[in-house]
């Protein structure tokens, strides 16, 4: 294999972390962005969990495809398994990536495990918000990781309305909603 590449839907998109040579919009199909994985590590704890994105089985995501130059690949492989399946509630699968610029080429994704107990499965907004308001893992709040991949998201033109939705309920929360009588809302 002459070109490597590493397809991001989630954080992966603003924070690589690896050395590529190019960058470009790309689509998969089959699979989509979702808040469906309880993070132990980056966002929560197994005490507190957050949500944090999984490609899940179904329609297409638009994301980001890294050109990664073959010197670079062995430790590129290296650093997104470290990061990627530091609990396995990940398959690592090489996906046919649409290129913005029209090319087909292979990349390599991560792909969330149905059957690993850390599959949180479709949520609601309100389940959504009620868990990534106050997640906190070793790389962070939840809510800034859900905020950014939004912030993301637009600045490349992609709207993800249910991500959106929570982002909208994760502000109202913060804004001294929380504060109130559920029914106060």
């Amino acid at each position: 294999m002459d070109d490597f590449w590493v397809f991001g839907y989630g954080s992966l998109m603003w924070n690589p972390g690896f050395p590529f040579e190019k960058q470009i919009n790309a689509r998969i199909h089959g699979f989509r962005r979702a808040l469906c994985v309880r993070s132990w590590v980056h966002r929560g704890t197994q005490q507190q969990p957050g949500l944090v994105m999984g490609l899940d089985r179904g329609g297409s995501c638009q994301g980001v495809a890294f050109k990664v130059a073959p010197e670079h690949w062995p430790q590129t492989l290296h650093y997104l398994r470290e990061r990627e399946l530091v609990t396995h509630v990940y398959l690592e699968k090489y996906l046919r990536l649409h290129l913005a610029d029209g090319q087909t080429v292979t990349g390599l994704t991560y792909v969330i495990d149905r059957q690993h107990e850390q599959y949180a499965g479709a949520v609601t907004v309100e389940e959504a918000v009620s868990v990534v308001r106050s997640a906190v893992g070793q790389s962070g709040a939840n809510a800034a990781y859900v905020q950014g991949t939004v912030e993301h998201l637009r600045s490349m033109g992609i709207r993800d309305l249910w991500l959106e939705k929570v982002v909208k309920g994760i502000e109202r929360e913060t804004l001294g909603g929380a504060d109130r009588p559920s029914g106060a809302r």
